[in-house]
């Protein structure tokens, strides 16, 4: 779920190699780390991403862009591992420091689901499709979206 187009993407396999060695020799470089959990994810060796996601998300310098995939990255890995209470809490975290990004939020609500969060979830879905869709029939009951988001159990 990374949000890069980076030189890895050609040769995963390789990169990895050499992100395992820079990630090594450079603990603490948030740059490195998440390169290397993506390039983890691209491979399908997701729990082998989560550390990379977690020392990136922990260190500093990572430019807002990377520190976003680097939430809905860690959040969706989680999710994919099952570990939902984590990928709750994850992206939780990445929705409070940008409480605009759609894909957090939608990634949220999947999550939620996996918890039992239903109505939580579909409050969530309710409202960014109110406040994000082009669709001129959605647009045109807007209003009513944003209300029942916000009070799924009312009736009017």
């Amino acid at each position: 779920m990374c949000l890069m187009n980076a030189p890895e993407d050609d040769r995963p396999d390789e990169s990895r190699e050499q992100l395992l060695d820079l990630a090594a020799r450079f603990p603490d470089n948030a740059d490195v780390a998440y390169r290397a959990a993506c390039v983890h994810d691209r491979l399908g060796l997701e729990a082998e991403a989560v550390p990379f996601y977690e020392r990136c998300l922990a260190g500093t310098g990572l430019p807002d862009e990377d520190r976003r995939g680097a939430f809905l990255g860690l959040g969706s890995t989680y999710r994919v591992l099952g570990r939902y209470d984590r990928a709750v809490e994850t992206l939780r975290r990445g929705v409070a420091e940008y409480p605009d990004d759609g894909g957090l939020r939608t990634f949220l609500a999947m999550a939620l689901y996996n918890t039992g969060e239903h109505h939580e979830a579909m409050s969530l879905l309710l409202d960014l499709l109110a406040t994000t869709s082009q669709d001129p029939s959605v647009r045109e009951y807007r209003r009513a979206i944003a209300l029942y988001a916000g009070d799924l159990d009312g009736t009017g």
